[in-house]
């Protein structure tokens, strides 16, 4: 019944792909990136919370519960939580500067702001750097997912068929299939851990004798060394300034129509935390009843696999898989863009989508081949992944507030962020438990205004986004709505 329920709704996702392109003959390059930046606020909720919530949520969040305590909790539940208010104000604007400049990239926003090719030079080979791994953690999610669920898949054949079911799903529309996806996948993701989370619930006979068993068995359920909640606290503060300046987000909020559809959209963004006390529950009923797990990650699965019937396995399973897939596929698309845009000097824009497609396909082939010939290379590198990200907010502020900060100081910035963050990971120091990609984020900022200071005389970017033009010819249709209509003349 598992592999019944969870091969049905894989076909199921295949055939809403195939159908999502509808009628249309012919897509160019922002249909087939941004959607031609007209989707609507359902649509746009749920590609987002697909990114936000991958396979990362069900495995590596109990998983990290499991070997590390509630710090681990702590730690992923805030910066989550932080980050959506962040992304109230900075989503908007991202939105607007993209419309502005066509941008469908995250270099994009910088070629068009600062019509500088070494500075949209830098932010891509930055952007890839760190995208590079993220493709080969959704493959190892999907491997320790399928085996904890007793699928004898070998791993490469589980990579042969995740990469060859991505490709798929954005080789026909583009971001719209993967979008249209995501319902499904969100629904069913969340089915799945509310239905684990209330069986744990039945089992254990309520959540307080729950917690007291993991007590008694010297499970920790507070934190109560001082340095993992320094740890915890700047970690949850960084990576909620770097959620929303990582290239994949970016990619999702240029798809939507309008200003005011990305902050509806980020107003019910946090109901999906509503998820995380069944996973908790989940982590505990393993620590429990399930000790000494020789691969943490497994620990939801395990819950799952001992309390549910076979048919909620195969939602789990199925739920799983699609998570990884879905960001498996906007990543693929992402880095697509922006080697066809951002790295290949003058590719016309009609020819970009075949060279997109193109991209995609070797990317997801260098993905499998890591996963299956190196696998802890890469993996130890995803731990860099939000060190890299976060170093990009100083220019996108700029881009948004700044007239006095020159694209020199930007690039500066940006590469001195990057290059500590790298030697300090590298070179496994610490200092004061505050996490790294913080101090290199400040020390990005300071460099990135000295050199913009003392290089006075290179041209500034154009106004700054945030400001709105105050010529009536430059207001977009969605500014408008809401406006008393006046009489004609």
């Amino acid at each position: 019944m598992t592999a019944f329920v969870f091969g049905f709704i894989l076909l199921l996702s295949l055939g809403i792909a195939l159908s999502s392109r509808g009628k249309k003959k012919k897509m160019n390059v922002e249909e087939y990136l941004v959607g031609g930046r007209a989707f609507s606020g359902i649509l746009l909720f749920f590609l987002a919370v697909g990114e936000i919530y991958s396979i990362g949520t069900m495995i590596g969040f109990p998983g990290g519960i499991y070997a590390k305590g509630p710090s681990y909790g702590l730690w992923f539940l805030g910066y989550i939580l932080l980050a959506y208010p962040v992304g109230y104000f900075i989503a908007p604007l991202l939105w607007r500067a993209g419309k502005k400049y066509g941008a469908m990239t995250l270099p994009d926003l910088f070629k068009g702001h600062y019509s500088n090719r070494g500075l949209e030079l830098v932010v891509a080979l930055s952007a890839l750097l760190f995208l590079i791994p993220w493709g080969q953690l959704q493959f190892e999610g999907l491997i320790v997912a399928l085996s904890s669920l007793g699928f004898n898949l070998s791993p490469t054949a589980a990579v042969i068929i995740a990469g060859c079911i991505a490709f798929l799903y954005i080789s026909v529309s583009g971001v719209k299939a993967p979008a249209m996806i995501s319902i499904l996948k969100d629904i069913l993701m969340f089915l799945a851990i509310v239905i684990a989370g209330i069986a744990v619930i039945r089992e254990a006979n309520g959540v307080s004798h729950l917690f007291s068993m993991a007590k008694e068995q010297g499970a920790s359920v507070t934190i109560d060394q001082p340095e993992h909640l320094v740890f915890s606290l700047t970690t949850i503060f960084f990576q909620a300034l770097a959620l929303y300046c990582m290239p994949l987000i970016t990619a999702v909020i240029f798809t939507g129509k309008s200003e005011g559809t990305i902050k509806k959209t980020q107003r019910f963004m946090p109901l999906y935390m509503l998820m995380y006390p069944f996973l908790i529950l989940s982590s505990y009923f393993a620590l429990v009843h399930i000790p000494n797990l020789q691969n943490p990650n497994q620990a939801f699965i395990a819950t799952v696999m001992s309390i549910l019937p076979s048919w909620a396995v195969g939602l789990v399973a199925a739920g799983a898989a699609l998570s990884g897939l879905l960001v498996l596929a906007i990543t693929s698309l992402t880095v697509g863009g922006l080697v066809s845009r951002n790295l290949m000097p003058a590719v016309p824009e009609k020819s970009q989508r075949k060279w997109v497609q193109t991209i995609v396909i070797l990317y997801l082939l260098s993905s499998m081949a890591l996963t299956l010939l190196a696998p802890s290379l890469m993996l130890n590198l995803i731990n860099t992944a939000y060190y890299g990200y976060g170093q990009f907010l100083p220019g996108l502020l700029a881009i948004f507030f700044s007239r006095t900060i020159k694209p020199v100081g930007i690039a500066a910035g940006l590469i001195t962020g990057n290059v500590f963050a790298l030697s300090m990971h590298v070179s496994e120091i610490n200092l004061f438990n505050i996490n790294t990609g913080l101090i290199a984020l400040i020390l990005n900022f300071v460099v990135t205004y000295i050199v913009s200071m003392v290089m006075k005389k290179q041209s500034a970017g154009k106004e700054p986004v945030a400001r709105k033009s105050n010529d009536p010819k430059s207001e977009t249709k969605e500014e408008l709505e809401g406006t008393p209509p006046v009489a004609a003349k």
